[in-house]
């Protein structure tokens, strides 16, 4: 599915077909705006706010839902904290004013940790197809609180190998438990890390390409 952008007279919705990992938040929430199963326009802006669109935003956590004032001016603003969340046999979610390799990519995205996507480092959902099992809650490790919880975040997906992500972040369980804090940390995308979400070099024991 294409980048589809779609504009209201308070409101433009810009929807990412590629980066979407369905979790379905938009069509259940606001089923007028976002229409299920049908043929044809299925996003309708007119039907919502500006303060509900953005909303439905910040509730998808792949980045796929981006809006924006029609005059492309942004709506949405950096979080105070920014977090990776470990999902439940599934992708890091990061939400975080966020640097992916050297461009600019918005606030939320979806990242791989299965080594499985065919569109790394962005998740496409392959995890379940390849029956993809790691905990959502790790284990805490010892953290000192960060001078500075928000700024700019970078990741670098490394050639063949790990995430490498620079900044100030926190890291989350699925439930929302923070069990660490850290400004520099290498993050396994090729599945096979024993100390996941961590690298442990495993990308290069099994020949991981990306």
């Amino acid at each position: 599915m294409s980048r589809e952008v779609v504009s209201s007279a308070e409101v433009t919705i810009t929807f990412d077909g590629q980066r979407c990992i369905h979790a379905r938040h938009c069509v259940l929430d606001r089923p007028d705006v976002f229409v299920p199963n049908v043929e044809g326009a299925w996003i309708h802006p007119e039907r919502a706010s500006t303060d509900e669109v953005l909303e439905l935003a910040h509730n998808c956590p792949s980045g796929a839902i981006q809006c924006s004032r029609p005059d492309g001016a942004a709506l949405e603003q950096p979080p105070r904290v920014n977090t990776v969340r470990v999902r439940e046999n599934g992708p890091l979610a990061f939400h975080a004013p966020l640097t992916i390799g050297l461009e600019a990519d918005g606030m939320r995205a979806t990242l791989c940790r299965c080594g499985a996507s065919a569109h790394k480092p962005y998740c496409d959902g392959s995890h379940t197809n390849v029956g993809f099992t790691a905990t959502g809650e790790p284990p805490v490790k010892d953290s000192q609180p960060l001078a500075q919880r928000d700024g700019p975040l970078r990741v670098e997906p490394v050639l063949n190998g790990p995430l490498h992500v620079s900044g100030n972040l926190e890291v989350l369980t699925g439930t929302g438990k923070t069990i660490n804090r850290v400004t520099d940390v290498w993050l396994c995308r090729c599945g096979h890390s024993q100390n996941k979400p961590y690298c442990d070099g495993s990308h290069t024991k099994v020949g991981f390409k990306s």
